[in-house]
């Protein structure tokens, strides 16, 4: 291992202070990670510096790699576009990773003789034109048929080639008749009439029905002048299907025309990027592209990336105005692009909208991940909240504890137990403080933590893998004193929630850490405070409640449970067994228990 260590120090030394690309070769001699560098000698060595702000994956990383390649260019733009080639050919495990994981579906223009419009699903390179991608096979399909009543196109799969419609090879068919398709077959349709209708689709895909709204008019006047009513009508029809489309279609704004919109939701180790295109003011396609975010996770980069890849699918290149969340690491690749990141307006709730969609899509996958394989679900949000938490294995049975009390009265404390990340609340516990007097959060933290944790290894049960604290420095400190008691701190790992979710203390560390915002780690760790509080309360509020209506009946001598129950069932409360008459409650529970309850209860007037 130590001639491997000396072999890459040798390696670093000689890489030059140039721009360029480097790549990282596991044992296989499998390029794991590619990267850029302004200086390579300077970005490769700072992953062989001990740093307390690498991550995890860096850190495995680090330790499978056996060799050193790089590439020097001329400039860090080189670098940048040779990055993301080898990135795209290579596809290394650590790399941020485009994950097509969801289709899209599509509007294709074949490249062939009387080109067919149709759906597809499958992008493939062989010159035919590509519209979308759209966000649900509705709106792909409501646009087709949109396409098919106003132009008339062929929809067989006829090869019709010029040889073929001379020859006479083909018939007419129904669709002819019907009206939907001028018969190219044979030879009553010319080449150059199919093509202009071919113009026309692609204005529709594009956003623009100017074209075809100037075409339907003119053709129906001329049809008119000629007095042709019948095909008159029929433009007339479709003109009325056109402005039937258009007040359905969803319009953006008068002012934003041309636009892309672009947002960025990291997820752990996932990453989501929507993408909303805006052509003549309307939407005309919605996806969202998932990634891997690789060692680095450069919101920067996975946007550019994410950019990069989806602007080629984009018939006609990306829009002369951008709207992003943040600025893309490649930028000045993209010529005559401006990239605006907006703060309010307009463009600010589109960024938002963008978002939104990334969110609900992000939902529906997990939801579809939860359905199909809940066992893989769970596994990867074990496998997030043992990374995001810093444990030592994954936090499979988890135990959230927390104080209650009012003013230092009726204090009692709960404990909720969490399996696989879901509530197991036959195993909620909660306690009655005994030893502590008065508001003492920090005694009581200590009484409740030994009295559960000494039961546990007397009993020889399941101790959990992580115990939370709801509290900060103090609570996490008084719990954590427990278990080092108890020998067992080195066995379970505890750590404190602040009053900040996001902010988590471990014990002897002063300084919190802060857990990501969007990742579900945070979500759960909500979800089992929540819990912890509401048991608590509950428990509080009941234990409270018994005691303002029944204690001063429980201090009277000779008045039993029975007669308690039989005064509160039938007086509903105290205040209205103190207004009773004497006659009145010994109606209820005797004359000699009536008298002793009612010198008790009026001896101070």
């Amino acid at each position: 291992m130590s001639r491997v260590k000396d072999n890459i120090r040798e390696q670093v030394a000689a890489l030059p202070h140039s721009p360029g690309v480097y790549q990282f070769v596991d044992r296989n001699g499998t390029i794991i990670y590619v990267g850029k560098a302004k200086d390579l000698r300077k970005r490769v060595s700072s992953y062989f510096v001990e740093n307390r702000d690498h991550s995890a994956k860096v850190i495995v990383l680090v330790k499978q790699i056996v060799e050193i390649r790089h590439i020097v260019v001329d400039s860090e733009q080189d670098a940048l576009l040779l990055e993301n080639s080898l990135i795209k050919s290579l596809q290394p495990r650590y790399n941020i990773l485009l994950k097509d994981d969801k289709t899209y579906p599509w509007i294709v223009i074949r490249r062939e003789p009387f080109p067919r419009v149709m759906s597809t699903r499958q992008l493939v390179r062989d010159g035919s034109e590509y519209f979308g991608p759209y966000g649900s096979i509705a709106t792909q399909r409501s646009l087709l048929d949109f396409i098919r009543r106003v132009i008339p196109l062929r929809t067989c799969k006829l090869n019709l080639t010029t040889e073929s419609i001379a020859r006479g090879k083909h018939s007419l068919c129904l669709q002819y008749y019907l009206g939907n398709c001028k018969a190219p077959c044979v030879g009553k349709q010319s080449e150059e009439e199919y093509a202009e209708y071919i113009t026309l689709v692609r204005s529709v895909l594009r956003g623009d029905l100017r074209p075809v709204s100037h075409w339907l008019e003119e053709s129906m006047m001329e049809a008119a002048r000629e007095l042709r009513f019948e095909a008159a009508e029929e433009f007339k029809q479709r003109l009325q299907s056109l402005k039937s489309y258009q007040s359905k279609s969803v319009i953006v704004s008068a002012k934003i025309v041309d636009t892309d919109v672009f947002s960025l939701l990291e997820d752990d180790d996932i990453a989501y990027c929507n993408h909303i295109c805006i052509r003549h003011g309307s939407i005309v396609a919605v996806q969202t592209l998932r990634m891997t975010t690789g060692v680095d996770g450069d919101h920067a980069d996975m946007l550019s990336m994410a950019i990069q890849h989806i602007a080629e699918g984009i018939s006609g290149g990306l829009a002369r105005d951008v709207i992003v969340p943040m600025m893309p690491s490649a930028a000045t690749l993209f010529d005559g692009v401006t990239f605006t990141i907006p703060k309010r307006g307009e463009k600010a709730e589109l960024l938002e909208f963008s978002l939104r969609s990334a969110k609900i899509y992000r939902a529906e996958l997990m939801k579809n991940l939860e359905i199909k394989n809940p066992e893989r679900h769970t596994e990867r949000l074990m496998a997030a909240m043992q990374r995001e938490l810093h444990l030592d294995r994954q936090p499979r049975h988890i135990e959230c504890f927390d104080n209650s009390n009012l003013q230092g009265t009726n204090p009692v404390a709960s404990c909720v137990v969490f399996r696989d990340g879901k509530p197991s609340r036959k195993e909620y516990r909660y306690f009655n403080i005994k030893t502590v007097e008065g508001p003492d959060d920090f005694a009581s933290m200590r009484e409740i933590i030994h009295r559960r944790y000494s039961r546990l290894l007397s009993e020889g049960a399941e101790l959990p893998d992580l115990i939370i604290v709801d509290g900060g420095k103090g609570q996490l400190s008084s719990a954590y004193g427990v278990l080092k008691e108890l020998g067992i701190e080195h066995r379970v790992p505890i750590v404190g929630l602040a009053k900040r979710l996001e902010e988590v203390f471990y014990p002897g560390d002063p300084i919190p850490y802060y857990l990501s915002r969007t990742g579900e780690p945070l979500k759960v760790v909500c979800h089992i405070r929540d819990e912890a509080h509401r048991f608590g309360i509950t428990f509080h509020r009941h234990k409270r409640g018994k005691s303002l209506t029944t204690s001063e009946l429980d201090n009277i001598s000779g008045i039993g449970e029975k007669s308690r129950t039989a005064l509160l069932k039938h007086f509903k409360s105290l205040r209205a067994i103190k207004a009773a008459s004497l006659e009145d409650i010994a109606s209820v529970i005797g004359q000699s228990k009536a008298q002793t309850l009612y010198k008790h209860l009026h001896q101070e007037q």
